[in-house]
């Protein structure tokens, strides 16, 4: 066995080169059939997950193979080898082996002890089958770490150590309160469909929302989830571009999809947000069907969704002194984007307010030292949102207003009202990390995954587990010893027979008066003075190669034997086709 790993994982690297570095379903396929065409793989599996990026091959040089796939990883995720090789490990042999059989136990994993790193590794392995990558030490490897996982679960308690990162996900999205208390009764968005976004899906329905909308770029599969979803939570499926709306009437969204971009901007939150938000300024008008109507400073607004203001809890007013064409200038706005720009911009924009801030913190780049209408030339409404957004937690912390319009005082991730939810559980990112900056938001991502994860405590369980695979990498790997000596062995059996069947013919000619009865005994006889000639070498050499060192014997018994080496290696290409290879 000449096993070798090459990967980086979110202990080994920061999320930023993760991120980077991570592989599109295309990108893996051609990642394995390059692994084959370098010299020195014969077989090859990749891991990729949203937390590591891992390449397994058969190699017969070490060193040339830690340069090949290292170069190869480097050349299909798009990150210069220099850039990446500070954050690659290598594994060895029974260390790669532990390694596997570690991450299947899910004590290599951001959350300790989930199990969804056993569906991830039985997809690389049918990959591997499907493009004929994995060969008898693959198969045998990738289908073993999948037993052992199993077994780690089901002897110990390893899933008390921890939680499946989709609930390790809700938990810090909850902030301390039990997942069940936080998510009943809200309305949840998932994005995508695959198999980290149906756990969600699942997760989010089992804690008690009222409602889990799915939207995925082939409507049908959404549908596929609805209807598994359909028993336990009211849930339908949108397509994708039907997202933008979804935002404006849901409580959580949880997105995890393939995509290499970002599915969600920051300007789509705070669009999401501002059609929550019913502009101060704004006179009542009609409400019907969940919309209003009204007028700014006499400027007509378009009707925006109002999606169940009432439920939500009522936020703090907040006055400004506007300057009335300020205000029109945003009505503008509004009805050229076909919706409500928030008047909070106002704010910060009105002459003489006396708002003073830091303007690194400030999320947009307005004229320096400008105010009133001349501050708002050329900038859209999302961005005065964003800006009237900033305006206010700089108010809270001790920063005077002139106030008058009234507006709802947003929260966001330093503790205040949280009105939107995001769980971002796709690498590369799915979600704008910009919406940090958004009031009212909370987002959870990868990253900070990985920094609440560093202080979640270890379960006893865990030393069990490491139990079991130190028990199961010393089988596995006396198992692949003996297995590679078994085709000298039986090219050794192979040669003793056709020496038996030579001696019996020769003697056939040297006495053709026996009858059968007595050639059959002869025949036989000689057979067993052979079989146990060769019963004690070949049963110890079999022993001895299990241990480890032992892979010489192979080596020593061709060579004491004079057997002929394409003997041995045609034996090894009719054991390598048989059913565990498919």
């Amino acid at each position: 066995m000449s096993l070798l790993v090459v990967g980086l994982s979110h202990r080994s690297a920061p999320v930023s080169v993760l991120e980077r570095a991570s592989l599109s379903v295309d990108a893996k396929a051609k990642l394995l059939h390059d692994t084959l065409a370098a010299e020195p793989a014969t077989e090859a599996a990749v891991l990729a997950t949203c937390n590591r990026i891992e390449l397994y091959a058969d190699v017969d040089k070490f060193h040339a193979g830690v340069a090949e796939l290292s170069t190869l990883l480097a050349q299909h995720s798009g990150v210069a080898l220099e850039e990446l090789t500070p954050y690659l490990y290598v594994h060895y042999e029974d260390r790669a082996v532990h390694h596997l059989f570690s991450v299947a136990c899910g004590l290599d994993s951001m959350v300790v002890g989930e199990g969804q790193i056993l569906g991830q590794i039985k997809d690389a392995l049918a990959l591997g089958q499907e493009l004929h990558t994995a060969g008898r030490l693959i198969n045998d490897l990738f289908q073993q770490a999948l037993r052992v996982g199993k077994r780690a679960h089901s002897e110990t308690g390893i899933d008390r150590a921890g939680q499946s990162l989709v609930t390790f996900g809700l938990e810090q999205l909850s902030m301390g309160v039990p997942v069940e208390a936080w998510a009943a009764g809200k309305r949840a968005l998932v994005i995508g469909a695959g198999s980290m976004s149906s756990l969600a899906a699942a997760t989010l329905a089992r804690a008690g929302v009222a409602e889990v909308v799915v939207a995925n770029r082939t409507l049908e599969r959404a549908e596929r989830l609805v209807e598994i979803l359909g028993e336990k939570v009211a849930a339908r499926a949108v397509a994708m571009d039907a997202v933008a709306r979804e935002l404006t009437r849901v409580d959580v969204a949880v997105s995890c999809t393939g995509a290499t971009g970002l599915v969600l901007t920051a300007d789509d939150i705070a669009a999401a947000l501002a059609e929550r938000v019913s502009v101060g300024a704004v006179a009542p008008g009609t409400v019907g069907a969940g919309r209003t109507a009204g007028t700014v400073s006499g400027q007509p607004v378009p009707a925006v969704p109002v999606a169940d203001r009432a439920a939500r809890t009522p936020s703090a007013a907040v006055t400004v002194d506007a300057d009335p064409q300020v205000v029109a200038r945003l009505a503008e706005a509004a009805a050229r984007l076909g919706r409500l720009a928030d008047a909070g911009a106002a704010r910060t924009l009105a002459a003489g307010t006396g708002v003073s801030a830091d303007a690194d913190a400030c999320p947009v780049d307005l004229a320096p030292g400008a105010s009133g209408r001349a501050a708002i030339a050329g900038v859209d409404a999302t961005s005065l949102e964003l800006h009237g957004a900033w305006a206010d937690r700089a108010e809270a912390t001790g920063r005077q207003a002139v106030r008058r319009a009234t507006v709802p005082q947003q929260g966001g991730q330093s503790g205040g009202a949280v009105r939107i939810a995001l769980l971002d559980l796709a690498m590369p990112r799915d979600v704008d990390a910009a919406v940090h900056r958004l009031a009212g938001v909370r987002l959870v991502d990868i990253e900070s995954l990985a920094e609440a994860s560093a202080d979640a405590p270890m379960a006893a369980d865990v030393d069990q587990v490491k139990a079991i695979v130190a028990a199961e990498v010393a089988a596995f790997g006396a198992a692949q010893r003996a297995a590679h000596i078994t085709p000298t062995v039986v090219a050794l059996r192979a040669m003793a027979a056709e020496v038996v069947a030579s001696e019996v013919a020769r003697l056939d000619g040297r006495l053709p008066e026996l009858d059968e009865r007595q050639r059959a005994e002869v025949t036989q006889t000689v057979r067993r003075v052979v079989d146990k000639l060769l019963h004690a070498p070949t049963v110890r050499v079999k022993q001895l190669a299990s241990e480890p060192g032992g892979a010489g014997y192979a080596d020593a018994l061709r060579e004491l034997f004079d057997l002929d080496p394409e003997t041995v290696a045609a034996v090894s290409r009719v054991k390598n086709t048989g059913p565990a290879a498919s």
